[in-house]
């Protein structure tokens, strides 16, 4: 029983001092049992992020390449995952095997997390939509504005970012609010990865299936991935979107639509994100060759 203790006492204290670091000590801390630091998959950084843009306070967990130390000179790729509180655990092993079999580049991969799934504290209701079921304006143009005023240049500072690929992924109602941000920030990030995005009641499915397309933004992508066992109702708009707006030719970005056959709602956001991420950065690699050529 007091050994028990001893070690809730000890992990406790670790977590305190990890969630109190800035971003430039945080690799030094919580290196005591039970401190994420032993898991080399997901090593990297962590620092709290007290956001004036949303009033809110938000865990960022930062895993860092293989190599990151010792390639001192190479900028990286950043991928931010809405959802951190899962979705970084899962997919930010996942990039790194990526990166062994599939020899898709390295990248500095971001968790934006809430610290919990409970009701007051996990806020995604409230941060991925644009409208509330009452009406009321929800906190998408907030949580946009923490990124792109607070977040991403604190990355961009703190770590060998490079700017001009970054990527945005999210899952069901976080694939929605990629959606938002592809239409409503248009410059922020490179590649926009929707998996089984959620379907709202102000913009049906998708954001932007209605909407004028921003007139001034860098090229990029947009890619959305559905299973086809996915909810009856996202699938069908899902499918609408592919034939809608994927095959539009006056849109700024390269728009994509990956197919997962026997895909579920959820589950399978790992094999979205390998598609996605192949089709994001092969595709990259071949214009750039085109280019040179």
């Amino acid at each position: 029983m007091i050994s028990r203790l001893a070690s809730k006492i000890a992990f406790f204290a670790a977590a305190t001092a990890l969630f109190g670091a800035s971003p430039v000590d945080a690799r030094n801390a919580g290196r005591s049992e039970g401190s994420i630091a032993h898991l080399p998959a997901l090593s990297g950084d962590y620092f709290a992020l007290s956001s004036e843009e949303v009033g809110r306070d938000y865990h960022i967990y930062v895993r860092l390449p293989e190599g990151y130390d010792e390639n001192s000179d190479y900028r990286y790729p950043v991928v931010y995952l809405l959802d951190g509180d899962s979705t970084f655990p899962l997919l930010a092993p996942l990039h790194l095997f990526m990166h062994y079999d599939d020899e898709i580049p390295e990248a500095i991969i971001v968790g934006i997390a809430y610290g919990g799934f409970e009701p007051g504290v996990n806020m995604r209701h409230v941060d991925f939509r644009m409208v509330m079921d009452d009406g009321s304006p929800g906190g998408a143009p907030q949580f946009l504005s923490m990124l792109e005023n607070e977040l991403l240049p604190t990355i961009d500072r703190e770590f060998r970012t490079d700017p001009l690929r970054r990527i945005i992924v999210g899952q069901s109602r976080g694939g929605s609010a990629v959606l938002q941000a592809a239409w409503l920030k248009p410059d922020l990030f490179w590649g926009h990865v929707a998996s089984n995005p959620g379907r709202e009641p102000d913009t049906r499915l998708l954001f932007g299936m209605d909407r004028d397309p921003p007139e001034k933004v860098r090229s990029g992508y947009v890619i959305v991935a559905s299973g086809s066992r996915d909810r009856d109702y996202l699938r069908g708009t899902a499918l609408e979107w592919r034939d809608q707006i994927a095959a539009r030719d006056d849109l700024p970005w390269d728009t994509r639509f990956i197919d997962i056959e026997g895909g579920t709602h959820a589950a399978d956001l790992g094999t979205a994100y390998r598609a996605a991420l192949r089709m994001l950065f092969l595709q990259a690699e071949t214009e750039s060759t085109d280019l040179t050529d």
